[in-house]
């Protein structure tokens, strides 16, 4: 029977590997499960920083007498 979610193998160093193996141990959850939410973490910060890279770009052209007040945009 096929896995129900995709599967990746990833190899890593030993410290790394005991430090993972320690902090699942101590969370109470599989290797597996902490990778994932790891992952899943890292992939949010990395949209946090590219937001924040597109949102300072359009901040240096903005000109607040060209923007559409409250009530033009939502009345």
């Amino acid at each position: 029977m096929p896995a129900k979610n995709p599967r990746v193998n990833v190899v890593l160093e030993q410290p790394v590997y005991n430090t993972l193996h320690d902090l699942a141990e101590t969370q109470g959850v599989s290797m597996s499960m902490l990778m994932r939410d790891l992952v899943k973490e890292a992939l949010e910060l990395h949209e946090d920083r590219a937001l924040t890279v597109f949102a300072t770009e359009r901040e240096k052209d903005f000109q607040s007498f060209e923007a559409l007040s409250h009530d033009e945009t939502w009345g």
